[in-house]
């Protein structure tokens, strides 16, 4: 993992270089500049306002939301079953970038903190036909269904990087960011019906199993528009 981060900071440092040679100019947030960004990335689409404070900082109020579902994307060995998973997250945060480097304007360090008013994953499966055991054959009405859900609502510190500006010189100009928010550890539980109804007892496992998850990557790509 070490090797992996030193040579991902030679390519930033290279990528740097670069785009100064092409001279694209790249200069820290100015004092009372405003900009409007759309994001999309790995944790949904949003918005933000930017707000430079000073030559190095400026402060971001964005919002992000994502949802997913897929079917039929899990499968328990024999068991024929239909399955649905889907996640829900949504936040408000307030961030900061902050240009560190004289030499190296299109390099920010970015911190803050976000508040997650949906942060949830489930997992829904039902029987597609009856079930064998053995001799036993069980209608698939009867053997009920299975839902496991995950819920990191609440408060989540964030830090990561960016690349490139954090305003635009004229009316528009892209950046990235990459980091992480670290989620509160997740309440989970296990409902099922029918003859599922037993693994309900297994709520508690379910959430020590998960307890250390709890880092949300961000990837991300910026549109900003100068206002």
């Amino acid at each position: 993992m070490k090797k992996v981060f030193l040579v991902f900071l030679a390519l930033v440092v290279l990528f740097i270089k670069d785009v100064r040679a092409q001279e694209i100019p790249m200069y820290g947030p100015d004092l009372n500049q405003k900009s409007l960004r759309i994001n999309m990335g790995s944790q949904g689409v949003g918005a933000e306002f930017g707000y430079g404070i000073n030559a190095k900082t400026a402060l971001r109020l964005g919002a992000n939301f994502i949802p997913l579902s897929a079917n039929n994307a899990v499968n328990v060995s024999g068991f024929n079953s239909t399955s649905r998973v889907s996640a829900s997250f949504s936040n408000v945060h307030l961030l900061a970038d902050f240009t560190p480097f004289a030499n190296a304007h299109g390099f920010r360090l970015v911190g803050g903190a976000a508040y997650f008013m949906n942060a949830n994953g489930n997992l829904q499966m039902q029987p597609k036909s009856d079930y064998s055991y053995g001799d036993i054959v069980v209608p698939a009405a009867d053997a009920g269904n299975l839902n496991m859900r995950v819920n990191w609502k609440g408060v989540a510190p964030y830090l990561g990087f960016g690349l490139l500006k954090a305003f635009p010189n004229h009316a528009f100009n892209i950046n990235f960011d990459l980091g992480s928010y670290y989620l509160r550890r997740p309440d989970a539980n296990i409902v099922g019906t029918g003859l599922l109804a037993g693994n309900s007892s297994q709520s508690a496992q379910l959430q020590r199993n998960l307890k250390d998850y709890r880092f949300l990557p961000v990837l991300q790509l910026n549109f900003n528009f100068k206002l």
